[in-house]
């Protein structure tokens, strides 16, 4: 199969340095916008990849996002805000970045060229048949993410993954990829724009759905959620007011007394 690396195409924009701060606002912009649509094409191909891993799920597997660099570190917000979000235990949605956690904020230098290093990270969470990996890699060539969904797939662990270029090596080794193909980036080869907004709205996408699909949403709201912090506690006390057709004072002492949004509902339905 013929691969062309087009995250690393020349951008459409020439002459950057010379443009006023709004033209290069709306150059952005308008490049931002084609995002979506670029999204919308792979929807297919996403629909499969969740509804295996939710398969693997409600078996009990887990769900890990593997990536480098700005790939990494979206694997990482990602699975982050599940716990929060829908009460979920941190060890059900994982993100993990070559490199450790040190390369959340500062970059390591050729982390993500280690073939091996991938399966070594992964293997530290005892890894098993029941849990799905998704490789994210705008490129599609890292080695440390390819070595990794390789190994995957060769110990019958199911996998997908999130690039920006067609036929690349980790689509090529992966159950499930998705590829989505957003064009040259305005800075040529900064791919933590348009293919990193891609790979954000995918893994949004992703997480959001598996979450609602097991049950931890009721009609549209987060009856899960952390009560960690004011904001989210105010937010609680209305869904009990609506869903329960109560004052506020009544939803902060069910609140009080359940510290839960979904037993307070439950316990007086």
């Amino acid at each position: 199969m013929n691969f062309k690396k087009i995250t690393e195409t020349d951008s459409n924009y020439n002459d950057l340095e010379k443009k006023s701060t709004g033209e290069l606002v709306n150059i952005i912009n308008s490049e931002d916008t084609t995002v979506a649509s670029s999204v919308k094409k792979v929807l297919p191909d996403l629909i499969k990849l969740v509804d295996k891993i939710y398969i693997n799920m409600i078996d009990g597997g887990r769900l890990f996002y593997i990536g480098a660099g700005t790939s990494g570190r979206l694997g990482i917000l990602d699975a982050s805000e599940c716990p929060p979000t829908f009460g979920v235990s941190d060890e059900l949605v994982v993100g993990i970045i070559a490199g450790g956690d040190k390369a959340i904020r500062k970059s390591q230098e050729f982390a993500e060229d280690d073939t091996e290093q991938g399966w070594i990270d992964l293997v530290k969470y005892n890894i098993n048949s029941k849990d799905s990996v998704i490789g994210i890699a705008a490129s599609g060539t890292t080695p440390y993410v390819v070595g990794a969904i390789n190994k995957c797939a060769k110990e019958g662990i199911l996998t997908g993954c999130i690039t920006c270029n067609f036929n690349s090596p980790l689509a090529q080794v992966s159950n499930y990829p998705i590829e989505v193909i957003v064009g040259p980036e305005v800075v040529t080869g900064s791919s933590r724009m348009k293919a990193g907004t891609a790979q954000k709205l995918i893994l949004n996408t992703i997480s959001t759905t598996l979450m609602i699909k097991l049950g931890r949403i009721r009609d549209n709201k987060m009856i899960d959620m952390q009560l960690s912090n004011n904001k989210l506690i105010n937010r609680a006390e209305r869904i009990l007011m609506n869903e329960l057709n109560i004052d506020n004072d009544k939803a902060k002492s069910l609140l009080k007394k359940n510290k839960s949004v979904r037993k307070s509902i439950e316990n007086n339905k």
